[in-house]
């Protein structure tokens, strides 16, 4: 590859493996962004101008079905890539749809069973580009960096608004109602993404920091200690991975090191007291709530049938409080067989990206996979459309094995006629 296709100072530049520049057409991404639309949610703080529930709602289900509608428009031949995460996933609908049916929770569980089967089939659909380059990460970047300049909007225009007391002061979605670990979870993810990009030398770090920079200043502000966990630690394992084959990403660990270990003794007071909140001590050990719900969650009386396909999907919560854990999540709407799925589809993608060779995507894939490990202790979206399923996706593109190129036609060489007194 040459040298300034290497160095394309943009993210969305034409620097790819694996890939000719120009075979995914554009409007690939263009479904790739309705599909995070559909993830944002409907339910969040209060903004500037109220938006109805409905009306949210209809947004994001109307971009789902405009997201399935453009992929099937690009694929009329129904073309697909064999992926065993999609595969995993296609079968997480049997659990949901046998528990959904029973109606324990409402008719609201066979519209999220409708909608995380349109979900998954818009997967399939993408995945004929799916190549193991590096053209969804920069669709994924764009997308949601897109989103945090919004926040950052709503943010300049009513900052009491996008701070508000009930949060605790920290960051929300004041244009679109985002939460704090929303808004957490998408910048974590695009500042990890965009300094692997820039340690491969897809991105200039010039170009990079002008998405980090405002990226870590909201992370900041959002106060999102899964998020900023899963960025550290899925960092650490993805630049671990390409230690070995790349120096850039050597010489970025050793300074990572040194910085780190300097900021924790210079400033370990203002971490500590950012880490906890003003929370006390108890408070954080049964972190925040949340064990007390698990506890009574797993201590609930519940049948054979409920055991093992769940009562149907809901809105992720037990007895009107959030369960915040994609485990116990899973276990409460799709059983001990949603669970075995969930599980089977991390340990899949995990082991296939510990055999991949050492290279960009694979590094970019790792980090994904480990955030999105980390962050479902506390937070929900293993088993339902979310954007939790969306970084997984983007994982299991990246991992894509490239069809090998056929090999040129053999040309058969004329052959040369030997005079009859030299054949003597």
């Amino acid at each position: 590859m040459s040298e300034d296709l290497r160095s394309t100072t943009l993210p969305g530049g034409p620097g790819t493996r694996g890939a000719e520049p120009g075979t995914t057409p554009k409007s690939v991404g263009i479904a790739w962004a309705l599909l995070g639309l559909n993830t944002l949610g409907s339910a969040g703080a209060k903004t500037v101008v109220t938006i109805p529930r409905s009306l949210i709602q209809m947004a994001t289900m109307g971009a789902l079905v405009a997201a399935f509608t453009l992929a099937l428009a690009l694929n009329l031949r129904l073309r697909i890539r064999p992926s065993a995460f999609v595969f995993l996933l296609t079968l997480l609908l049997v659990p949901s749809l046998i528990a959904s049916v029973q109606l324990e929770v409402g008719f609201g569980a066979l519209f999220r069973c409708g909608r995380l089967a349109v979900f998954v089939a818009t997967l399939w659909l993408l995945s004929r580009w799916w190549d193991g380059s590096l053209t969804f990460v920069r669709y994924h970047i764009r997308w949601y960096f897109a989103v945090l300049v919004l926040v950052a909007a709503g943010l300049a225009v009513s900052p009491g608004t996008a701070m508000p007391e009930y949060y605790g002061g920290r960051l929300v979605g004041a244009l679109w109602p985002l939460t704090p670990p929303q808004i957490g979870q998408y910048s974590a993810v695009i500042i990890g993404l965009t300094v692997l990009l820039a340690l491969g030398r897809r991105i200039t770090w010039f170009s990079a920091m002008v998405i980090i920079v405002p990226s870590f200043v909201l992370l900041a502000m959002t106060h999102t200690r899964t998020a900023t966990l899963g960025l550290v630690i899925g960092l650490v394992l993805a630049i671990g991975s390409l230690v070995l084959t790349s120096a850039a990403a050597r010489r970025f660990f050793a300074w990572a090191v040194l910085c780190a270990s300097v900021a924790a003794v210079a400033f370990s007071s203002a971490l500590r007291s950012w880490f906890l909140r003003g929370q006390s001590q108890e408070n954080f050990s049964n972190l925040t709530g949340r064990a007390k719900v698990w506890d009574a969650l797993l201590g609930a009386p519940r049948t054979t049938g409920e055991k093992i396909f769940g009562t149907g999907l809901g809105d992720k919560s037990f007895d009107g409080l959030p369960i915040d854990n994609s485990w116990l999540a899973v276990y409460d709407e799709q059983g001990l067989m949603g669970v075995a799925i969930v599980a089977a589809m991390i340990l899949v993608i995990g082991g296939v990206a510990l055999l991949r060779p050492p290279s960009l995507p694979r590094a970019c894939a790792i980090f994904l996979i480990s955030y999105c490990g980390l962050s479902s202790y506390t937070e929900v979206g293993l088993g339902d459309a979310s954007a939790y399923l969306l970084h997984l996706a983007l994982a299991a593109s990246l991992l894509v094995a490239p069809a090998a190129a056929a090999a040129p036609p053999a040309v058969e060489l004329p052959r040369r006629r030997i005079p009859r007194w030299a054949r003597r």
